[in-house]
């Protein structure tokens, strides 16, 4: 699937041409960041806290400095007065692929790709997440895998992907349900497989790095291939590990382990976006993540279906990823009946952390986080565990969580601006900052505009630079 397939080419041209403008325009302020802003007489919801009304946000530096309402404004700070609005922080998306050139390769192991190398900036899909107030992205292959690259968390801005890109990535995308062609068996087995490869491949690795020593010493083998490995073991360093086994091993928790003993540790460790997308794959998620040591650096990504696993879930202690589709649909077989479970009080009621994703399908409001909150609180969940699953929960399952998720002092100044409260249809977002840089201003969004007043130009006819 590629967003830039098909139409013509001046259609194509001019799709691409104004996000990249709205890139560049970000980069470009990004790159002369006010020395201080201060965000005044709002209503701010921390998250971490209670609501407090009046208040100021100052940001200096990009990071937040001080929160509250008897905040003294420097006199060289940039000031917005924000009467009647309300702040929140950035939204946080915590598993999609569209931010990518493709959401998956051909070949089923590719964990040794970085999605940092697929980023695309030019796609609309940065300029739609951060119009609805989403500031950070953690972008993933999809699930159509066995174990796909490593995963990035990115600012909707910029003009390359070294601009968007927060760090290193934390994460590979690994899936326990059957990629297209394959069955679960087939899809179980390849898992197996591939970890116990990895397994031959330090064993073989540990042999060869005794006789590398022996050769620098003018020495001759003087013991059998087991005996070798062994003494292998512990002179495995991170440069002799190839590509292809690099970041299987540092899922495994980065140390080496040869014959069933562990030997140094060579790499950081990384986690696991798992992909579970029936009730059937999580016991399976759980086993293949407890078999190959990354357990306690897992999360769980759910399709509807999931709940019904709810106490095996429960039971692993990781948090989860929710789908943009939160209603399960089933059909009774025998009386044919029809049913819907709203799947997120059943996370909510057995207090399984979890975060909101938003629908890919942009004609739906469940694009929005703030309407997939806001179907949350109406259908029991608590309003500061809605708001948390769209926020902080999301930090923290991204790992991201010293820097963004709660307006705090000491973490990013991304922040979004409401008319009224986030969880009110009517309330729409006003302004957007990231690190304290005004990115987006519902007041010079074209698109908006146009929207607002009936514009009957023809599509494409104002997609061009002014």
């Amino acid at each position: 699937m590629n967003d830039r397939a098909g139409g013509s080419s001046r259609t194509r041209c001019a799709a691409i041409a104004v996000p990249v403008l709205a890139a560049w325009l970000a980069a470009s302020t990004f790159a002369q960041a006010p020395e201080r802003v201060a965000l005044t007489e709002a209503r701010v919801l921390p998250i971490s806290g209670p609501p407090i009304e009046n208040a100021t946000v100052l940001i200096e530096r990009g990071k937040i400095k001080e929160v509250g309402r008897d905040v003294a404004i420097p006199f060289d700070a940039r000031v917005f007065k924000l009467k009647g609005k309300t702040i929140m922080p950035g939204m946080i998306n915590p598993d999609d692929w569209r931010g990518l050139d493709t959401p998956n390769e051909s070949r089923p192991v590719t964990a040794h790709l970085d999605a940092f190398d697929a980023i695309d900036p030019s796609r609309l899909f940065f300029e739609d997440e951060l119009r609805l107030g989403i500031t950070a992205i953690h972008t993933l292959p999809a699930g159509n895998c066995t174990i796909g690259g490593i995963g990035r968390v990115v600012r909707p801005i910029g003009l390359s992907p070294a601009e968007m890109v927060f760090g290193e990535g934390e994460f590979l995308k690994v899936s326990v349900s059957p990629r297209g062609g394959a069955d679960r068996i087939v899809q179980l087995g390849l898992l197996r497989e591939t970890f116990r490869e990895l397994q031959d491949y330090q064993d073989r690795l540990a042999e060869k790095r005794y006789e590398e020593k022996l050769k620098e010493d003018e020495k001759d083998i003087d013991v059998g291939p087991e005996e070798a490995k062994k003494r292998g073991r512990d002179l495995i360093r991170a440069q002799d590990i190839d590509e292809e086994h690099r970041n299987l091993l540092r899922l495994t928790g980065g140390k080496v382990k040869v014959l069933g003993e562990e030997g140094p540790q060579v790499f950081e460790p990384l986690g696991a976006f798992i992909e579970c997308a029936g009730a059937t794959d999580v016991g399976a998620a759980v086993r293949i993540a407890r078999d190959n040591g990354f357990i306690d650096r897992t999360v769980l990504c759910l399709g509807p279906e999931c709940y019904k696993a709810i106490d095996e879930i429960k039971e692993s202690g990781r948090p989860v990823v929710l789908p943009g589709n939160l209603v399960y649909e089933e059909t009774d077989p025998l009386t044919g009946k029809r049913s819907e479970t709203f799947v997120v009080t059943r996370f909510a009621d057995a207090g399984v952390k979890f975060a909101l994703s938003p629908g890919s399908n942009s004609s739906l409001p469940e694009r929005m986080l703030t309407y997939q909150a806001a179907r949350c609180v109406r259908e029991g969940v608590r309003r500061d565990v809605a708001l948390k699953a769209i926020t902080l929960n999301a930090a923290e399952i991204i790992g991201q969580a010293d820097r963004l998720g709660s307006i705090e002092a000491g973490k990013d100044g991304t922040v979004v601006v409401f008319s009224g409260d986030p969880l009110d249809f009517s309330s729409v977002i006003e302004m957007v900052f990231i690190e304290g840089i005004p990115v987006y201003n519902r007041a010079t969004d074209r698109r908006i505009q146009r929207l607002i007043s009936h514009s009957d130009t023809p599509e494409g006819a104002d997609d061009k630079p002014e």
